[in-house]
């Protein structure tokens, strides 16, 4: 059996900003949104969020959180983008709408990702895949103004020595073969 990730709920305490953030500045839309049909949460609203046309919600956001204290126990959530240039992209948004105090550009050796906080201290990772695999865990800062030949080269160099360093299509077919075997 294969599980895929289907979605996260998270409970929020300002509806209105979490929504706001993730529809401007990430790019989901609102599907639904209505009353939280659970017992004791008659005061409770429930929206749905999603950017893909195979899944009614990537995200559902409750307005259920009361406290002070942080949302959850999840390190982040991490969306995959298509390019460098995406990664990019999502990182000069951050920077214009404000709202992100920080952003961690992280590289893996596999993967070029930009973290951050949304508005509530939950952590997000956008990230794009390098052509390589690299055994993990790794982590190395990669300089987001530099012309994406650079950072390709860049990091090719910063991980070529690691002991697993190769194409990723070499990583995949064996990881193939090895589900295959079970």
């Amino acid at each position: 059996m294969q599980l895929r990730w289907s979605h996260t709920a998270i409970l929020v305490r300002d509806m209105n900003e979490m929504v706001d953030f993730y529809t401007k500045v990430l790019g989901f839309d609102v599907t639904d949104r209505g009353q939280f049909p659970a017992p004791g949460a008659e005061d409770s609203e429930i929206v749905f969020l999603s950017q893909v046309d195979t899944d009614h919600h990537q995200f559902a956001f409750v307005d259920r959180l009361r406290d002070e204290n942080p949302p959850n126990s999840v390190h982040h959530f991490a969306f995959r983008v298509n390019s460098l240039d995406d990664v990019k992209i999502m990182d000069a948004r951050l920077a214009e709408d404000g709202r992100v105090e920080s952003r961690l550009p992280l590289t893996h050796g596999n993967a070029w990702s930009i973290y951050f906080n949304d508005p509530e201290g939950n952590g997000i990772e956008i990230f794009c895949d390098s052509p390589w695999h690299v055994q993990q865990p790794q982590g190395t800062i990669w300089d987001k103004d530099m012309p994406n030949d650079q950072i390709l080269d860049e990091t090719r160099k910063g991980f070529e020595s690691n002991p697993a360093f190769g194409p990723i299509e070499g990583y995949y077919q064996t990881r193939t073969k090895e589900l295959k075997d079970r």
